[in-house]
């Protein structure tokens, strides 16, 4: 199937810059492009709980490696 669009003078300057460099045809990068988008929205429900907090994960260096570990830290926990 043949599907027809118009992109913006700066985004194809980009689509073809980056299919030059790739050495790819402007479609598959189009198609690949489609591919990614439609899997982080219609996959696992979309990302999870450590993709949102990545960043802040090992932030905090003042705690014990494992709250767990240390039953000082579960005293009263599920009262």
């Amino acid at each position: 199937m043949t599907i027809s669009l118009k992109l913006p003078d700066d985004l194809l300057a980009q689509l073809e810059s980056e299919a030059k460099a790739r050495r790819v045809t402007k479609s598959s990068i189009i198609r690949e492009s489609l591919e990614k988008a439609f899997q982080t929205t219609l996959g696992a429900g979309g990302p999870s709980c450590y993709d949102l907090a990545r960043d802040l994960a090992g932030a905090v260096r003042s705690l014990p490696r494992d709250l767990a570990e240390d039953l000082k830290y579960m005293e009263g926990f599920g009262r």
